[in-house]
């Protein structure tokens, strides 16, 4: 699955033409709709709330055009089951993103995981893990999950 990503992320993120800022841009969002896929599929079950926090979030949050989330999505589904490991994929992320952008990850991937308002010990470990990689600090993922939690209440009132 990774090496997928990879060839997703390098032919979605680098097309000739792109400015440096504008193609940074670009990569955060491919690189975050894959996670968020992981965090949805993450329980054994893809529920309806978790599909429609994953596409929100990739489509109005990113502005990804819809060929690309469609793609994007079906290479992520595709390819899931065979995922055992983060680390390269992290990497690229390490390699390209600040510290902003990290967080702004993490966060996404709290709002997934809460979107059916109950976050599974799974999708718990696997935020947790996808943050150390990108060496998001522990406080700031604290701060990056009750943000979500907060936006999702906001959403319920």
């Amino acid at each position: 699955m990774l090496q997928n990503l990879k060839q997703f992320f390098d032919h979605h993120i680098r097309p000739t033409g792109k400015e440096q800022g504008e193609g940074a841009q670009h990569a955060l969002r491919v690189a975050t709709a894959a996670l968020l896929f992981e965090v949805m599929r993450m329980d054994g079950e893809i529920k309806e709330a978790e599909r429609h926090a994953v596409t929100t979030a990739i489509r109005e949050k990113f502005d990804l055009t819809a060929e690309e989330t469609d793609s994007l999505l079906r290479l992520a589904e595709a390819e899931a089951t065979g995922a055992t490991d983060y680390y390269q994929f992290t990497a690229l992320i390490n390699q390209h993103f600040t510290a902003a952008q990290k967080e702004h990850v993490i966060e996404l991937m709290w709002q997934v995981a809460s979107a059916d308002r109950e976050i599974d010990r799974f999708e718990r470990t696997l935020v947790h893990k996808v943050a150390d990689l990108l060496h998001v600090p522990r406080a700031t993922q604290v701060a990056a999950r009750e943000r979500a939690l907060h936006a999702a209440h906001q959403k319920t009132k």
